[in-house]
C-alpha cells in the first residue's frame, strides 16, 4: 500500500546544510508535499535567509516550482540575536554561480502562514524547523488552538550531550531558547534531532565527491557548500567533513526508521548564564517527568547518505 506524500512546512535559516535539507525534501515528491518555505533569523539575517530560500527553489528547478517563501521573525523573542556567519559564510550560501530567486517572497508573515495552513489541514501537516524556533513559537502563541491540529514537529536542534555554539548549547536552541521552551511545552508530537545524532553523520570527502560526480547542478552546489563546511569542521573540531545536521531532520520526518529514538522529558534552559539554551534531556528518567519528545539517539548514516545521494541526483 502506497502512502500519500506527507504535507510539510519547511521552516529554517538557510544556511548551507539547510539548503541540502530543503533540496532533499523537494526532490522527494513521493514522500513529501512541500507546502511552503518559511524563513527565520539564525545562521544569517532574515533578509539573507529569505533570499537564500528563493535561491534553493531556483536550484531545485521544476521540483521547486509553485513553492512559495514566507519571511518570518527577524529576531528572537527575548534574547539578543546571534548568527553563525563564521560557519555558513556571510551570505549563508558560500557557492559560486548560484541562480537568483525567480519570484519575490510573499507578504504574509511565516507565523500566520503556519496558522492558516495547519487550520486548513488539521492533523495532516508536519513542521520541519531547522533553525531557531521563533516562527513556530509565535504561531503557537498567536493561535493556541493549532497545537492539537499539528501532526508533528521535527526539529533539528539541541543535544543530549554537548553544545556547539557554547559548551552547553546547540546553536538553534541558543538562538531562541524561550521559543524552544514554548514549543516543547505545547503538547505537540515532537521529534528532536540533535547534535548527539547528527555529529555521527558526516559529509566525508568521498561523500562530497559522490555528490559532485552526480553531474547535475544541484549535486555540484551541494558538493561546493559541503566543501566549505568541511573546512570549518576541520579547523573547529578536527573532523574530516561537516555534519549533515538539517538533512537528517528531513530524514527524521520522511524516513524515521533511519534513526533510533528514545522518548524522554526535555527542558530548555532559559536562565542567563553558561547553560543558556541547553536542552536538558532526562535520558534515564531520573526526574520521572513525562516524555515530551522523541529524541534521536542514533543514525544509520550509510543508508541515509545513499538515500540523500539518490534524491539529489534527481534534480537539475
Amino acid at each position: 500500500m502506497t502512502r500519500a506524500p506527507l504535507p510539510l512546512l519547511l521552516d529554517g535559516d538557510p544556511g548551507l546544510d539547510d539548503a541540502v535539507a530543503w533540496l532533499l525534501a523537494l526532490a522527494s515528491p513521493e514522500d513529501a508535499e512541500v507546502l511552503a518555505l518559511t524563513t527565520v533569523h539564525g545562521n544569517v539575517g532574515l533578509d539573507r535567509t529569505t533570499r537564500n530560500a528563493g535561491v534553493i527553489l531556483a536550484l531545485a528547478g521544476e521540483a521547486g516550482a509553485g513553492v512559495r517563501v514566507y519571511p518570518g521573525a527577524d529576531r528572537p523573542l527575548l534574547v539578543p540575536a546571534v548568527t553563525a556567519a563564521a560557519v555558513h559564510g556571510d551570505s549563508g550560501l558560500p557557492a559560486a554561480g548560484l541562480p537568483g530567486p525567480t519570484r519575490p517572497p510573499e507578504a504574509e508573515h511565516a507565523a500566520l502562514l503556519i496558522i492558516r495552513t495547519v487550520r486548513a489541514r488539521p492533523g495532516e501537516v508536519t513542521l520541519v524547523p531547522t533553525g531557531p524556533l521563533t516562527n513556530v513559537a509565535l504561531a503557537l502563541r498567536l493561535a493556541p488552538d493549532i497545537a492539537p491540529l499539528i501532526r508533528e514537529i521535527v526539529w533539528m536542534g539541541g543535544s543530549t550531550t554537548q553544545g556547539n555554539r557554547t559548551p552547553a548549547a546547540e546553536f538553534n536552541a541558543l538562538a531562541d531558547p524561550h521559543a524552544a521552551q514554548i514549543v516543547f511545552e505545547a503538547g505537540v508530537p515532537l521529534k528532536m534531532v540533535g547534535l548527539n545524532a547528527t555529529m555521527g553523520c558526516i559529509a566525508t570527502p568521498d561523500r562530497v565527491a559522490a555528490l559532485r560526480a552526480l553531474g547535475n547542478r544541484a549535486g555540484a552546489v551541494c558538493a561546493e557548500l559541503l566543501t566549505f563546511y568541511a573546512g570549518v569542521y576541520q579547523r573547529r573540531y578536527g573532523m574530516n567533513g561537516g555534519a549533515l545536521h538539517d538533512p537528517l531532520a528531513v530524514a527524521a520526518a520522511l524516513r524515521p526508521e533511519l534513526l533510533d529514538w528514545q522518548a524522554m522529558n526535555v527542558q530548555i534552559e532559559t536562565q542567563e548564564g553558561r547553560n543558556l539554551g541547553r536542552t536538558v534531556c532526562d535520558l534515564y528518567g531520573v526526574t520521572e517527568g513525562p516524555a515530551n519528545a522523541q529524541v534521536a539517539v542514533g543514525v544509520r548514516d550509510g543508508a541515509f547518505f545513499d538515500w540523500l545521494l539518490e534524491r539529489i541526483g534527481r534534480l537539475e
